[in-house]
């Protein structure tokens, strides 16, 4: 339920220069359009045709703003928002505040704000994402938003015009996380803020969306969200680089939110650098002792989780891996499956087509369990050797997370001195 108090910013004095009798005219209400507006009827008390005019428009005059901070009030958003709609050049309707009333719910968090006019309005729509005392907020029509009466009062599309830039905000983009590079991230711990997860995944590129999903009720994150790249091309190296990175405890999921969206082979040769700069600039760092988050450039707060800094647990710059030839499947072929020897050379050869999709095949080895029982190291594991390591960067790129009876492959680069040396891992 709303509070039934509201700030109401709005000037109700009657324009200078107004003829006396005449109705004022509202912005966006052509004249003419509520005929009984200067009508008396009896036994019902007069309303002013101002009044009227305005009731009747409030519907394309208001945004939604959601997922506020907590420490948001009426005064503080109206100021902010009005502030915001003259820097982008957002005031059409002259000198003056934007913003007439604001009507917030603590509870929820969100607010319904609304503007002088309905032009300003489809304006404050731009601002979807902006940053509000340090979170990102949702900017949204509201649900008695009504599309084919607001689109006779004015525009219902921002102006292209606007200077969205001086505001942070990318021009043509929105705050949300929508299209088919979208990327879901899982496993964040509850207590980062907006601003800190946004700093990890800015890590790898600027962001054109990030929306991170909150409880209704109490505002708080769920663990989760989904963000777009405005580059595309680096969403695979991020996605590689946090996928299954450890903080405090809990393991980040980062993978393409639609299944369409699978790691481009293209892009095998961005994915392969990227680990390989991560992964000298490791060495680099355990070598002279530096500051590994300063100099790699992940964000300054993840220093207090453990295993992110060098050498500790199983963070990120720990298990970052330099490409080689070789790459090592698991969960691809049960024990079971390779005692069969018919069995076995229909995997093999299957493998062998499959993995030869990406390049050429120097070795493949699929260890079998012994028929007396005898435990053999690497049962149950593939290893690919490829001619180079742009095949088998191409081929870890596209094989791992990919399901084979109904469990996601694992592929990771394999060291090809332990190859050679039938040193299968156990």
């Amino acid at each position: 339920m709303l509070p039934s108090t509201a700030m109401n910013t709005s000037n109700s004095q009657s324009p200078l220069g107004q003829v006396a009798g005449m109705v004022p005219t509202v912005p966006g209400v052509f004249p003419g359009m509520f005929p009984f507006a200067g009508a008396q009827f009896p036994g019902l008390p007069a309303m002013p045709a101002q009044a009227m005019t305005q009731q009747a428009t409030r519907h394309a005059r208001r945004v939604y703003v959601g997922g506020l901070p907590p420490m948001a009030n009426e005064q503080t958003i109206a100021t902010y928002f009005s502030q915001v709609m003259a820097a982008i050049g957002g005031n059409t309707a002259g000198p003056g505040d934007a913003v007439v009333n604001v009507y917030i719910n603590h509870e929820k968090k969100f607010a319904f704000v609304e503007m002088r006019t309905v032009e300003e309005a489809s304006n404050a729509m731009a601002l979807d994402g902006i940053i509000f005392e340090g979170v990102s907020v949702r900017v949204r029509r509201p649900s008695d938003y009504n599309p084919s009466m607001a689109s006779t009062l004015g525009p219902s599309q921002p102006s292209p015009h606007l200077n969205l830039a001086a505001v942070g905000l990318t021009p043509g983009a929105t705050g949300g996380a929508d299209g088919p590079d979208r990327v879901f991230v899982g496993g964040l711990p509850y207590y980062l803020t907006e601003v800190q997860i946004k700093e990890l995944l800015e890590s790898f590129g600027p962001l054109r969306g990030f929306d991170l999903v909150k409880d209704r009720d109490t505002g708080n994150s769920k663990g989760y969200g989904f963000c777009v790249y405005q580059d595309p091309a680096v969403t695979d190296v991020a996605c590689a680089a946090l996928n299954g990175l450890k903080m405090g405890d809990k393991t980040l999921t980062v993978r393409r939110a639609s299944a369409s969206g699978q790691p481009k082979p293209d892009q095998a040769n961005v994915l392969a650098h990227a680990q390989h700069q991560i992964a000298l600039q490791k060495l680099a760092l355990q070598a002279t002792g530096a500051n590994p988050m300063g100099t790699t450039g992940l964000p300054q707060f993840m220093m207090g989780f453990p295993g992110m800094a060098l050498g500790m647990g199983d963070g990120m710059l720990s298990q970052v891996e330099i490409p080689t030839k070789v790459v090592c499947l698991t969960e691809v072929v049960s024990p079971n499956e390779l005692k069969d020897d018919e069995e076995f050379d229909e995997i093999f050869e299957d493998m062998k087509d499959e993995c030869g999709k990406y390049g050429s095949i120097v070795n493949l080895v699929i260890p079998r369990p012994k028929p007396t029982g005898e435990e053999v190291p690497g049962v149950g594991k593939v290893f690919v050797e490829y001619s180079d390591t742009q095949g088998a960067s191409k081929a870890k790129a596209a094989i791992h997370g990919r399901k084979f009876g109904g469990k996601p492959v694992v592929a990771v680069f394999y060291p090809e001195e332990k190859l050679l040396e039938r040193d299968y891992g156990g």
